[in-house]
């Protein structure tokens, strides 16, 4: 049996420390190694304790959660999960966190933590194991890892599938029907491709998904691409409705390509990236294929926007011209509609290994043996640069 994954507790509120080393000590996976009352601590009890995670708070006296992180990833650097209010200035300090190294951000809503369960309490242990698992980050040298990667500004003034209209019954039908085709498909990692000689296809659009550690993946790839790139990007990012405008406005401020969030009946123009609104789907509208739709999310889909939709949209509305990239994510979210992309003939990019912070989501695509390429994250924002610029 493996060992459990070490997590260190730090809140100002004993409430939540507490609470969140009884959700966590209640899993066999997992062990509360120590707790902390404010940044300061937080510190010494990393350099003491060494975690394998940490789950820290915005908001503490003494030292608040972004200073204290800052500080442990430039001398011990640990995945840390950021709990943050649900408001907008709560979002705001989220994106400070990401661009400081933070792995997620995950809401601190009271009322989802008093009850015996919720979506986010599961959500926190499932992360906990998966970066557990994951390799450690690695030290920042004084330099936040997402602002050592961002582009600087440069201009002046903002510039046959199932359908989908029934998203959560069409994935449904394809998951019962896809599942023998799955295992007798799926090859050995062993035999993982790395093709340094991938090329973009002609295509209509590119369908971009993430997850944790998304945010960080996302803003590596896009201020990288020059506000010429040719197609327009639809960015599927799991990520709570507070956060997704904070989240593309501050893209939008560092890209040099336009970055909005989605508004139902936006027109897809090259060179701008759309990011599918927090609790919503994100398709190309059936009836008008220059055109985006958003849906409310379906309670049967986990996840809400998901991959999967926003992939299975892209392969209705134009077949073989789409470029899908997956990104690091937790769980699978993504396969299903990769497995209709290749159907239609798509290209599909999945990000590898060693430059995901969770290799769950690019995993299984590349095991279902739906990636044409299996890229660094790198050689992904490299090579949408080069067709950029011609």
């Amino acid at each position: 049996m493996s060992m459990p994954v070490r997590v260190l507790i730090v809140d100002d509120s004993s409430f939540f420390r507490n609470r969140i080393a009884d959700l966590l000590d209640g899993d066999a996976r997992i062990k509360v190694v120590g707790t902390a009352a404010n940044g300061r601590e937080a510190i010494e009890q990393v350099k003491l304790q060494r975690p394998d995670v940490v789950t820290m708070d915005v908001e503490m006296p003494e030292m608040n959660g972004i200073d204290a992180l800052r500080t442990i990833m430039q001398q011990s650097p640990v995945h840390v999960i950021m709990l943050s209010s649900l408001t907008h200035e709560g979002a705001r300090i989220s994106m400070q966190a990401l661009e400081a190294g933070a792995a997620d951000c995950i809401p601190k809503d009271l009322r989802q933590w008093m009850g015996s369960s919720s979506d986010i309490q599961s959500q926190l242990r499932e992360q906990v194991v998966a970066l557990g698992k994951s390799q450690r980050p690695r030290a920042l040298n004084g330099t936040p890892s997402l602002e050592r990667n961002r582009a600087p500004l440069r201009r002046t003034e903002r510039k046959e599938t199932p359908s989908v209209s029934d998203p959560g019954a069409a994935l449904a039908a394809l998951r019962q029907r896809a599942e023998a085709a799955n295992t007798a498909t799926r090859r050995p990692e062993s035999s993982h491709r790395v093709s340094s000689g991938a090329k973009i296809p002609d295509c209509k659009v590119v369908v971009i998904g993430s997850s944790t550690g998304g945010p960080a993946a996302l803003q590596k790839i896009l201020t990288r691409l020059p506000a010429t790139f040719p197609y327009p990007i639809m960015l599927v990012q799991h990520m709570p409705s507070t956060f997704t405008p904070v989240f593309a406005e501050r893209l939008n401020q560092q890209c040099n390509i336009n970055v909005k969030e989605a508004a139902d009946g936006d027109r897809m123009v090259a060179g701008t990236a759309y990011l599918a609104p927090g609790g919503k789907q994100l398709i190309i509208d059936p009836k008008q294929s220059d055109r985006l739709k958003v849906m409310p999310g379906d309670e049967r889909l986990t996840y809400k926007p998901s991959v999967d939709v926003s992939y299975a949209s892209a392969a209705k509305s134009f077949g073989d011209k789409v470029l899908a990239v997956i990104l690091t994510g937790m769980g699978s979210d993504g396969t299903d509609g990769a497995r209709l992309l290749k159907r239609s003939g798509a290209t599909v990019w999945a990000q590898d290994e060693n430059s995901s912070t969770i290799y769950g989501m690019p995993k299984s695509v590349i095991e279902a043996n739906l990636a044409d390429s299996v890229l660094d994250l790198d050689e992904i924002g490299t090579l949408l640069c080069r067709r950029g610029e011609r």
